[in-house]
């Protein structure tokens, strides 16, 4: 496939190719759908086996994040860019300050935060050539790490699961495999951890491994293993795709519900199967969409503990999205697309009226 039908094909408006071979960029910044304001969307860090790789990651990435922001009621479009590179060599001022330029050349069509491999220093870089970032340090006027927020709203969205599926939204005594232990896959086994839940763990570092353990106690499964685990709730925090054709005839948990994106590696065949099994799936761009409400609420300057609060209410729309897929006869990931399809047809038609 063309670079052009593969836009097409998901509906983006604009995708941006950046290299910069003095500092080792090489960069893509999709722009997936602008009715409902900028679009918005983290920088992610990753040694991608080949370019076309990482286009599918961004373009897949940046239609996750048009839903999210629909989906989450906020009026922003969806967008996302990707570094190509070992983030273990290639991380420094003038990588980050170079494509900062880039986002900057967009004039505010794309807004950057972080994401998988990048960090609060990372935007402070990027924030000293543009001023189309979010999620920089507090000291610099951003909201600094979201990873917090965005946990808290996976943890609520796990809580609507259990209440479906065993009458309780009580997490405590219940069993979650989380998958990434990183910044969100911490700070949701903190949160559930103070409420009580028993918790296994995969990751492929073993010093992460060894601080959750430490601190919330539980135990440690690897790799594929995860996904046969005898628990409540699989909680995929990592790489996406990992919800496939092959992991799901291991799956023993009864929901799945993380934090990561793209979690199905075809949405269509993936979702389906889930439903086919009996297995609860919270779609990944509404359970996870604590993070966007962050910066949104940044973009805004609105308090911290407003985002918190609005992030509660992924637990009500996880539950609404839910109810929606078994009135209608339909997958949840089905179900949540209409949502977020109906809102942007919705708002676009405003659009259209001119107001003097």
């Amino acid at each position: 496939m063309t670079t052009f039908s593969e836009m097409a094909d998901l509906g983006h408006e604009q995708v941006v190719f950046c290299r910069n071979d003095e500092v080792g960029l090489r960069a893509i910044i999709a722009i997936h759908n602008t009715a409902l304001g900028p679009a918005l969307g983290g920088c992610r860090l990753y040694n991608y086996a080949s370019d076309s790789d990482a286009l599918r990651d961004v373009l897949r990435l940046s239609r996750g994040m048009t839903y999210k922001a629909a989906v989450a009621g906020l009026d922003l479009g969806g967008g996302k860019s990707v570094i190509i590179g070992d983030p273990a060599s290639i991380k420094d001022e003038a990588l980050f300050r170079a494509f900062g330029r880039f986002i900057e050349s967009l004039n505010g069509r794309y807004i950057t935060a972080e994401d998988m491999n990048t960090t609060v220093e990372d935007m402070n870089w990027i924030g000293r050539e543009t001023r189309w970032v979010t999620g920089s340090s507090t000291y610099t006027g951003g909201s600094g790490d979201p990873s917090p927020v965005t946990a808290w709203g996976v943890f609520h969205g796990v809580r609507a699961c259990l209440e479906v599926v065993y009458g309780s939204a009580d997490v405590s005594g219940r069993t979650v495999a989380i998958q990434g232990v990183g910044s969100v896959g911490y700070h949701l086994a903190r949160y559930l951890h103070e409420r009580g839940a028993k918790l296994v763990f995969s990751d492929i570092s073993e010093r992460k491994l060894a601080q959750v353990v430490g601190e919330f106690g539980g135990r440690v499964v690897d790799g594929d293993d995860f996904y046969s685990t005898d628990c409540d709730v699989l909680a995929p925090c990592a790489i996406g795709g990992t919800v496939n054709a092959t992991t799901i005839p291991h799956i023993r948990a009864p929901i799945v519900a993380g934090a990561a994106n793209n979690q199905l590696d075809d949405e269509e065949r993936d979702g389906a199967a889930l439903e086919k099994a009996g297995i609860i799936y919270a779609p990944d761009y509404v359970i996870n969409a604590g993070g966007l409400i962050n910066v949104y609420a940044e973009l805004k300057k609105l308090p911290s503990d407003k985002a918190m609060a609005d992030a509660t209410n992924i637990f009500n729309t996880v539950k609404v999205i839910i109810n929606k897929a078994k009135a209608d006869g339909i997958t949840t990931t089905q179900a949540s697309n209409r949502v977020a399809e109906e809102r942007i047809r919705a708002v676009s038609r405003l659009r259209n009226l001119h107001l003097a």
